[in-house]
């Protein structure tokens, strides 16, 4: 699938999405996120239909099989959600993207956030 995204590399090393990217992508049915901030973060606010996967206790292993879907992990601004990735490389998972300023960058754009 090449939809122009991913374009980015963060000075982590990971692609990354916009906000906008990614919305569009949830829009089409072709992305799953899930969020590694801790329980409370995440019930403060996330992006609706995210999975709530804490970088406390992360486990690539127990990520959800996507099918098709672009796995697309997200924090608060970007630097958990590439720990986690550095986590999926090391286990091998195929999970290697990550949102660009997180549920930060989320909410300055405007879209849409579940409580």
């Amino acid at each position: 699938m090449v939809f122009g995204f991913g374009k980015g590399k963060a000075s982590s090393g990971h692609p990354e999405l916009t906000a906008q990217e990614l919305d569009a992508m949830l829009r089409t049915g072709d992305a799953v996120v899930v969020d590694v901030r801790e329980v409370d973060e995440f019930a403060a606010g996330h992006i609706p239909g995210a999975i709530n996967m804490p970088l406390s206790t992360f486990q690539p292993s127990r990520l959800p099989d996507t099918g098709a879907k672009k796995l697309v992990l997200t924090c608060l601004g970007g630097k958990r959600s590439a720990m986690a990735l550095d986590k999926c490389g090391v286990a091998q998972a195929t999970v290697d993207t990550h949102l660009a300023g997180g549920f930060g960058a989320w909410q300055s754009a405007g879209l849409p956030v579940e409580r």
